[in-house]
Formats: C-alpha cells, structure tokens, sequence
C-alpha cells in the first residue's frame, strides 16, 4: 500500500542520514532550538533527508549548515550513530539532481564562512571551510567557481585544507577532525 507521502518524496533516502516517513517543516529544529542539543542536531539531519527527498537540495544542504550549530561535545550517543555530517554533504553533492536547484555550494560554504556570526562563529566557520574545500573537491571548478568578486574585494586568502583541519581538532567536538579526514580521504 502506497503512503500518502509518496507523491511528496520524489528521490530515495541518503543513505546516510536517518530516515523519514514523512515531510518535516521549519518547526522541527526550532522547538530545539534554545539548546542546540542532541536532539536539535538530529532534529536538522532528519530535515535535511526531508527536503532532500522532497527533490530541494540547496534546502536540504542549508540543514547540515544548521546541524554544525549544535552544542555538543563529542561523545554523545547521537554523534555515535550519526557522525559530522561531512560524508552526507559529499553524498548530495555527488548525487545531486539534474534539474533541482542546488545553488553554487562552494560560494556558499564561502560566503558562510567569511559572514557567519553569533554563537560558536569561530568553529562554524571553520566547519564552513571544511565544507568548502570538500565542495571543491567533489564539483567542477567551471561550474561551481568561487566567487572571486568577494575575494578581490575583501582580499580574501582562503585557508590551507591542513589548517582546517587543524583548527576543527583543536576546537571541534571530539573526534570531528577524524571524520573530515575520513571522509575527504574517500573523495576522488
């Protein structure tokens, strides 16, 4: 028997985010919200697989922006069962749907990084310029450039990958930098 949310969910589950058996609304993260806990973490990954299966994957990528503002620490179960989500964004970007609106992610993940603000901005942006380099190193350059506009005005000097790193070990949750290693080290 069909669920009513067939005709909704147009693309299969990542794999690598929990699943869902319905579409998820803005509401979900936002009752979460004044804790940023594990719940509001997994909470944003459910969203994300929502909006990927509901064919909007600029949308569903927002959500991964919006799990790295979690407060955690590093051993909590949710991060056991469901890592950074670093390998997820790799996922999407390489099975991103002809005809969907993705947006340009690595202007994105740059843009993100040299304008967030607000709690923990340091680490986000961090987390940001992880994704960035992974964005570059998944899609071509001659179609998701950088925006070089920005970078020639605010004289912009992007951050070696090993800085990144580094600087996610030092201030990241626990064992974070481990998983971005993983993960970049199975981009092609």
């Amino acid at each position: 028997m069909k669920s009513p949310f067939d005709a909704t969910f147009i693309f299969p589950n990542c794999p690598l985010l929990p699943e869902v058996t319905h579409p998820h609304g803005h509401m979900v993260t936002r009752v979460h919200a004044p804790h940023k806990d594990g719940r509001f973490y997994l909470a944003a990954l459910c969203y994300a697989q929502s909006l990927w299966r509901e064919g909007k994957p600029a949308q569903a990528l927002l959500q991964l922006n919006k799990s790295f503002m979690a407060k955690l620490h590093g051993d909590e179960e949710v991060l056991q069962r469901r890592p950074p989500p670093y390998a997820v964004l790799v996922w999407f970007l390489r099975h991103r749907p002809a005809g969907r609106f993705l947006g340009n992610p690595v202007r994105h993940f740059q843009h993100l990084a040299t304008r967030i603000s607000g709690e923990r901005s340091e680490i986000r942006a961090w987390r940001a310029w992880a994704c960035f380099h992974l964005a570059q190193a998944v899609l071509p350059a001659h179609e998701f450039p950088i925006d070089e506009e920005q970078v020639a005005k605010e004289r912009i000097v992007f951050p070696d990958w090993d800085d990144v790193v580094h600087a996610i070990h030092a201030s990241g949750w626990s064992g974070e930098s481990e998983v971005l290693l993983h993960t970049f080290r199975g981009v092609p």
